[in-house]
């Protein structure tokens, strides 16, 4: 009797035995499989191929193109002006017809303010039968509001802050979205190791329920391990159908980031892009304050505000301009027997009490004065944040070095609770909670791994290191 029940428990060991060694060789295998039926998508490549085909970052990148006629929209135009009049007078007291015509040329210089214009005018006399004729030319020259062109070099100054801020904020709205698309390789990454670990257990659980049904056929194991086992499997099984619709999402995401129509399959790779990234926070917050696009900006839009203070300061003087001229009045269209003079003068506009152009001025201090209010809370915000990243991304370090330990242990524990229980020393239960202890443990590692790397991507996109602007990818035609 004896030597019977040493054979059983020899069975059940090496029954056990040979399960948890497929449990450590499963995702080996897996691995070699899906190495054999697919092709490895790395984040390299993925990233090139997105930032060329993916037209969510050319729709980013096209307002550059309107940037370029900002100044011509926003300033005065510096065109020659051509204004010609023609028609054809009937003097009806006079019972006679003559042709009435007039042409101009106006040029305006914004950047001095000088206008010039030249007018020649030849109509019909009433109380003659000839042709009055007229020429003038005149140069005005704006002296107290936009003084020598000074409104028009303050808008140039500001329209040009407003595209060195559209400029950054276009390279802010890219980095956005590649983080966003780098993450996104992350999830899929995790989503695919995960299924990995998925699969491979319910395969493990799988062909432990049928060496349970076949040590109760030998009168081995009790019906109630059959089914403690089942629900194991189905558990597993259950498990692994949201880890692969989690995969299936994530992979399709890729697939249109790179617009991928092939048949083959693609599989990610761990991402190792940015493991030599070393973060030091005192070091890198100084280098953001003193190099970064958000300060940058930051600065350029205080720089603008003081302009628009500065603009609508302007605006407040009276409208004065110095003129200078030439006329010549004569008969026929050749100006004949022609009388001529030159002139100056000042022409004055000067609205009481300007109510309008002061309540800007006043509203353009105080947007000064919150603008640089803003900046100081944006400062303490990042501070804080860049700071909190910091330390998140330690704490996931630290957890996932933690869950290594653990998983280590945890296999360790395995191999003993599987001898133990192939002596009957501990309950099926007791095993099955060292099985699932060891998988809860793996999904973690793949959770802190990727949650890593993820906040990594998030301190290079907020400390603006993630790209700049010689490294964008603009879309091959």
């Amino acid at each position: 009797m004896y030597k019977r029940i040493a054979i059983v428990l020899i069975i059940m060991a090496v029954s056990l035995f040979f399960i948890l060694t497929k449990v450590m060789i499963a995702e080996e295998a897996i691995e070699q499989e899906k190495q054999e039926t697919g092709k490895v998508l790395t984040i390299n490549d993925f990233i090139e191929l997105a930032t060329q085909k993916d037209t969510e970052f050319e729709k980013i990148l096209i307002d550059e193109f309107s940037l370029q006629y900002e100044k011509d929209l926003g300033l005065p135009a510096r065109d020659i002006v051509l204004s010609v009049k023609g028609q054809y007078d009937f003097i009806l007291n006079q019972e006679r017809e003559d042709t009435d015509a007039s042409v101009s040329l106006s040029k305006l210089f914004p950047f001095t303010g000088t206008s010039l214009t030249a007018e020649y005018a030849a109509a019909p006399s009433y109380t003659s039968t000839v042709i009055s004729s007229d020429f003038n030319f005149e140069v005005s020259q704006p002296i107290a509001e936009n003084a020598f062109g000074k409104a028009t070099r303050l808008k140039d100054k500001i329209i040009g802050v407003e595209i060195d801020i559209a400029m950054h904020q276009i390279i802010e709205a890219y980095e956005d979205y590649l983080a966003t698309i780098i993450v996104r390789y992350y999830d899929w990454y995790e989503a695919y190791e995960n299924f990995k670990i998925g699969e491979s257990s319910y395969q493990e659980n799988l062909k432990l329920l049928q060496n349970i049904k076949d040590r109760q056929k030998n009168k081995i194991a009790l019906s109630i391990d059959v089914n403690k086992i089942s629900l194991q499997v189905l558990a597993k099984k259950e498990k692994l159908i949201e880890l692969r619709g989690e995969y299936t999402d994530a992979l399709n995401f890729i697939k249109a980031a790179i617009r991928y129509e092939g048949d083959e399959e693609i599989m990610p790779e761990e991402p190792s892009l940015y493991d030599e990234v070393m973060i030091s926070f005192n070091d890198d917050f100084e280098a953001f304050k003193k190099k970064s696009r958000t300060y940058e900006v930051l600065n350029l839009l205080e720089e603008k505000s003081s302009l628009e203070v500065d603009e609508d300061a302007d605006d407040l003087l009276p409208s004065i301009d110095l003129l200078l001229g030439y006329n010549v009045k004569g008969k026929d269209w050749g100006i004949k027997n022609e009388d001529s003079m030159a002139y100056v003068g000042i022409s004055m506009d000067w609205p009481f009490p300007d109510q309008i152009e002061k309540a800007e001025y006043e509203a353009a201090k105080i947007a000064l004065e919150k603008t640089k209010l803003s900046t100081v809370s944006i400062h303490f915000k990042l501070y804080t944040d860049i700071k909190n990243l910091s330390i998140e991304m330690g704490s996931e370090k630290e957890l996932l070095n933690i869950t290594k330990e653990k998983i280590g242990l945890a296999r360790s524990v395995l191999e003993a609770e599987t001898e133990n229980y192939s002596f009957g020393k501990i309950t099926l239960n007791d095993y099955i909670a060292a099985v699932n202890v060891l998988d809860n443990n793996r999904f973690n590692e793949i959770l802190h791994n990727a949650q890593h790397y993820k906040l990594l991507i998030e301190w290079l996109r907020i400390t603006d290191q993630l790209i700049s602007k010689k490294d964008i990818q603009r879309p091959r035609k």
